[in-house]
This record gives C-alpha cells, structure tokens and sequence, in this order.
C-alpha cells in the first residue's frame, strides 16, 4: 500500500492503467472504485493534469463499469484534483458519460453533473456548464438531448437573464423533439425547470412546452405531463388556471390512455391542491367521481388510494352525497386490489363524517371488508381502526367488531383462523388491555388447543407479540398461568404446546418471570414420557439459558436448575434428547459462567 501514497512516482497511475486494461471485468470495476485513493496517492496537480484526462479516454467499458464511474466523480471528487476552482474539469468524463447508450449511465451521468454544479461559481457555470447543455442538447444522437434536459434547471435561477432566455428556448426545442425519447425526458424535467421560473416565465415559456407535451401522441409523454400540470398550476390563479389549463385537466382525466389516467389518480390529491379551492368543487368532484368510476382496476386502486386526501378538501355534505356512493362501490369491487387499497384509507373518512355518519354510513363498510377473503383487505381494515376508535369510542367500536372477529377466528378455513391471529397484536395495542382481556384473551388461549399445528404455532407467537405489547407482569397474570395449566394436560399435543409456548415468549419475559412461574412445570416436563416433548424441553431450556447468560442474576438459576436438568436429559434413552440436551448444557454453562 505505500507504493500508493508514493508522490515522486508513476506508480499510483500505471497501475490504474494496468487494472483498466485488464480482461477481468471485476478488476476493471475495483480500479474505478478506488479511483479517489489514487488521486490523493498522485496529488491534486498530477489528478488535474493526468487522472482527469485518462478518464476522460477510458469511457469505453463494460456499462457496469462505467456506471461506477459516473458515480465516483459526482461523490465530492473535486477536492481530490484542487476543490472548486477546479471543479468544471469534472464536466468533461461525464459529459461523455451523458451520452451512453445505456439509461442507468446517463442518470447517474446527469446526477453527479448536478453535484459538480452545485459547487460551480457563477462564471464556471456561464464558461463551462452552459456550453456543456449547448452541445447535448443539440447533440446527434438523442441520447445527449435526453441527458441535457434534466441539466437546465440546477443553474437556471443563478445564470443571467440573457441566458434564463436562452435556456427556456433552447429547453422547448426538446419539448419538440423528433424522438418520442427525448421528449420523454423533457416532460420529466419540465417540473423541476418550472418551479425555478417565475409566474410571468411560466405562462410565457414553459405553459407553451407543456401544453406541447400533454398532447403528444406517445402516452409515456403524456402521463409524465401530470407532474408538470400540478407544478405549473401552483403559482397561478384561478382565473389563470381555469383560461390556460382546464382544458388539459379535463383531457388528462379523459384520456385514452389508462396509464395517463393513473397518473392523474395517483397524483389527485397533490393536483387538487394545486388548482385551489375553487376548482375543486366545481371541476374535481366530478373528475374524482369518473376516476373512481374508471372501467380500469389499477386506475380505481390509484384512486382509492386517494379518498381520504381528497375528502379534506371538500365539505360533509358533498362527501355523503358525491363520494360516498363512490366508496360503498368500491368495498365491492371485482378487484381485490381496489378493495384492500379503499381497505387502507376508508378509515381516514372517520374524522371528517363525525360520530354519527360514522356508525350510519361507514361502521357496516368495516364489517363488510372484515370478512373480505383477500387477506390483506382484513389486514388494512383492522391495521386502521384506531382513527374510527377516535371518533366513536372503543365499546360501540367493540360491539360492531367482536362478532366478525370472533366469527372470523372460528372460520372453518385453518388460513382464515391464521390470518386472524396474525392481526391480533394489531388490534390489542389499538384497541387497549382491558378490551383484549375482556374480550380477545380466552379467545387467543383457545387457539393453542387448535387441531392444526400452524395454528397452535401461531398462537404461540401471538403471545409473544402481545407480551411485548402489554408487558411482562400482565404476562404473568394473563398468559403463563394458562400455559402453565396445559403442562398436565392428559393428551401430549397439549403438553407439546405449554413447551412450545414457553420457548416463543421466554425472550420476552424477565428473569423473575423465568425463575418463578415457567422453570418448574417446564423441568417436571423434562420427565414427559414422550421423547418429542423431553427433546423440546432441552430446546426451550436453551432458549431460557441464553436469557438468563444475558443477566447477572441468571447464572444462579442456569448453576442450580437448568443444568442439573440438562445434565439428566444428556443420558436420555432418545438420541434427539441427547443431542439438544447437549446443546442446552453449553448455553447453561456459558450463563453460569456469565457471573
């Protein structure tokens, strides 16, 4: 490595050349990656002077490797060759890097040209980066015209009038690009190079560009566009908005093209905002309506996704009369992906109806999305009942609830019961301990008795879950005395499961909860004339060892307890109970040790 950081020789360079130069493409890869420890090994004059221009010429590369170094110039690289007086020289390797063939490339190209440009002085910006979005943007090849788009609006607020002029033509010439390519990339930069500009620019120049695009013939420009309508509608007025862009929303809601209409649903809320007040009631209610009413499922999800956002800005009255109607049909929709995304936002309408349109109108779309099959509609709705817990009170909440639940937890369909002991925790840590104790607890114990194994394992970790929810001493009054119980069961499944159980919430509970109400029926279990339950008994037995290992009051109880039982099990007649006993024994020993 000294030969690295050696100033007075070749040496640093040469062997990037030589590692460049290789057939092996990792190497290649390794020597760009270390890119900056040869600049520091060379100085910053010999880096300005002979790394820039070698990288320069070793563009011609695996694209994995020139993707590497796109990156490594954007990462601060200017302090390696002399800081920011010297930074424009970094142009030059990345805007060659601009115009590869591959996309991945040019974005990291263009981003880490974004970086240089952040460090540039007003007049390396006007000497260097300005002729730099000439020559891309009047380059042959599209792909120099795609890069030099995203370019423009980094500097525009910092360069003079005279080039803020220049700019905005020469970024419509993109809009108006022969290459469905190029205009794609200006309707993704259009946004951005908006928001610099001010009002007067923005109805004068970019208005024109994006009334250009949001009526190309590609829709993969058109659905780019519906960024560009929520920046540009954001510094105008309503009478601005309604003269110069009702228009292209109406089209945009409209359009032939369902992935344009995505667009305007996914983004609703944010273009709702944008257009004001005003319009929305007289022109989105109804554009909202459509959307939710669209013939194409993704574009129903999009906006489904949206209701709660959108109902903020209207009043109550046009929510139970406009949008509501909207919401029951999509609680029945034939698309399992509308009805999980209505699922995950149907609650925010809570707050907005209030108490009594909530139970009228909302509490019968919960239960009816409770006994979805789709598992993560049952999952969003219960994941989101603590904003309808807000509105109307945990025990009318609890009565409409519990008898879907409970039904729910009894379905005939093992997958079914499994699901719902998956929301359990969910639901405990919104809806409190004594609802779950009154209600839910017997419920949960009963599923350890459960005829099939995936549920009874399932419960196990359903009470871990809960443990970690209300603690360790509720644990102790409302979980282990009822495993416990288990332990002297007659038939061995139930057995199985008290050993299970304890060895799912032994991470959870505390020494004293260890010590006192689990070791004992657990080692009585280690007598169990059934080999399966004595062999994971010394599995637990491990578990808890590596508990008590962590405290130094555990030593005690691993020294008296645990290892003389450890110890009987290794002479066990089973070859499995020997194995696992053996394996407890370390652990037990190890926390006896921990002391």
């Amino acid at each position: 490595m000294a030969s690295y950081y050696d100033d007075t020789e070749t040496r640093p360079l040469q062997l990037l050349v030589d590692e460049l130069k290789s057939d092996d493409v990792q190497l290649r890869l390794n020597a760009i990656h270390r890119v900056s420890t040869i600049a520091l090994a060379l100085g910053q004059q010999r880096a300005r002077e002979e790394l820039i221009p070698f990288l320069s010429e070793s563009v011609d590369d695996e694209d994995e490797v020139l993707l590497a170094l796109a990156e490594e110039l954007g990462k601060g690289f200017e302090e390696y060759i002399g800081g920011k007086e010297y930074a424009h020289l970094l142009l030059g390797p990345l805007e060659t890097l601009s115009t590869a063939e591959e996309t991945l490339i040019r974005d990291k190209a263009t981003e880490s040209i974004t970086k240089v440009a952040a460090v540039l002085s007003p007049s390396q910006i006007e000497g260097y980066y300005l002729p730099l979005i000439k020559r891309l943007s009047r380059g042959e090849w599209f792909t120099s015209r795609s890069s030099a788009a995203s370019l423009y609006a980094p500097v525009y607020d910092v360069v003079s009038d005279v080039n803020k002029e220049e700019m905005r033509k020469a970024f419509a010439a993109l809009g108006s690009d022969d290459t469905p390519m190029v205009r794609r990339a200006a309707a993704k930069a259009l946004g951005p190079f908006a928001k610099k500009m001010s009002k007067e620019d923005v109805l004068s120049s970019a208005l024109l560009v994006y009334k250009k695009l949001a009526t190309d013939d590609q829709d993969s420009v058109r659905l780019l566009t519906v960024q560009d309508l929520i920046v540009i509608s954001t510094p105008l007025s309503t009478e601005d908005i309604k003269k110069h862009l009702l228009v292209q929303l109406r089209s945009s809601v409209s359009d032939k093209s369902w992935r344009v209409r995505y667009m305007v649903a996914n983004h609703f809320v944010e273009l709702a905002d944008a257009v004001g007040q005003d319009l929305v009631r007289e022109e989105l209610v109804s554009a909202f309506v459509q959307l939710l009413k669209d013939n194409e499922a993704e574009v129903r999800t999009a906006g489904a996704g949206q209701i709660p956002g959108f109902a903020k800005l209207i009043d109550q009255e046009l929510i139970l009369a406009r949008l509501l109607p909207c919401v029951r049909d999509a609680s029945q929709d034939v698309s399992q992906h509308v009805r999980a995304a209505l699922a995950n936002q149907i609650s925010g309408l809570a707050p907005l109806l209030g108490k009594d349109a909530t139970i009228e109108h909302l509490l019968p779309l919960f239960l009816h999305l409770l006994k979805d099959e789709f598992p993560d509609v049952r999952l969003n709705i219960i994941s989101k009942l603590e904003q309808v817990n807000s509105v109307i009170g945990i025990e009318l909440l609890s009565q409409s609830l519990l008898p879907a639940i409970v039904e729910l937890a009894e379905d005939k369909q093992w997958r079914v019961r499994q699901a719902i002991i998956e929301y359990i925790p969910l639901l405990a840590r919104q809806l409190g301990k004594n609802f779950f104790d009154e209600q839910l607890g017997n419920l949960c114990m009963g599923w350890l008795a459960d005829h099939v194994w995936s549920i009874r394992e399932a419960a196990t970790i359903n009470l871990k879950k809960l443990t970690e929810v209300f603690g360790v001493e509720w644990a102790r009054t409302a979980i282990i005395p009822k495993v416990v119980a288990m332990s002297t069961h007659p038939s061995y499944l139930f057995r199985m499961t008290t050993v299970l159980a304890i060895t799912t919430i032994a991470p959870t509970l505390s020494v004293e909860a260890l010590r006192d109400d689990v070791l004992d029926p657990l080692i009585l279990l280690a007598t169990d004339p059934i080999p399966n339950i004595r062999f994971n008994v010394a599995k637990s037995l491990e578990v808890i060892a590596q508990t008590m290992g962590k405290i130094p009051e555990g030593s005690q109880v691993s020294q008296k307890r645990i290892i003389p039982t450890v110890e009987s099990l290794k002479n066990d007649s089973d070859a499995d109970v020997r194995y696992f006993a053996s394996r407890a024994l370390v652990q037990a020993q190890r926390a006896a040790a921990a002391a």
